[in-house]
């Protein structure tokens, strides 16, 4: 009996380590091209790319969060993966405005984007 119990007890442990890998695993890399814009005009203003590159430097300068805004509507959050978190900002702004290509790792919650951006470029002659 103990050992029926130890067996059991030890392919619980193993069932739980797998579990808990899987949740803390990386995502494979992806890349998405979309718009970068202030997050606040992707939802209130309903828009389908920035109305300016002044416009979007602008607002992220007044601190609102920059997103990546793809052609399907989906909304990227470009987040770090270093605790505590740091604004990414600064990596966007060179690029607020226009159209980008971004790779990085994808994470998905509760119907959420956020992407920790690996490499962003401007798309060339993006309209």
């Amino acid at each position: 009996m103990k050992l029926m119990t130890a067996i059991s007890f030890s392919a619980l442990l193993f069932a739980s380590a797998a579990v808990l890998a899987a949740d803390t695993a990386k995502p494979a890399s992806v890349t998405v091209t979309g718009f970068v814009l202030d997050s606040a005009c992707a939802f209130i203003k309903n828009l389908a790319k920035p109305i300016s590159r002044e416009c979007a430097v602008s607002c992220a300068n007044a601190g609102s969060p920059l997103v990546i805004l793809t052609d399907d509507g989906t909304i990227y959050w470009p987040i770090a993966d270093t605790i505590p978190a740091t604004g990414q900002n600064a990596k966007l702004l060179p690029v607020a405005g226009q159209k980008v290509t971004a790779t990085g790792r994808v994470y998905r919650r509760g119907g959420s984007h956020a992407i920790v951006i690996e490499k962003i470029e401007p798309v060339a002659d993006a309209k």
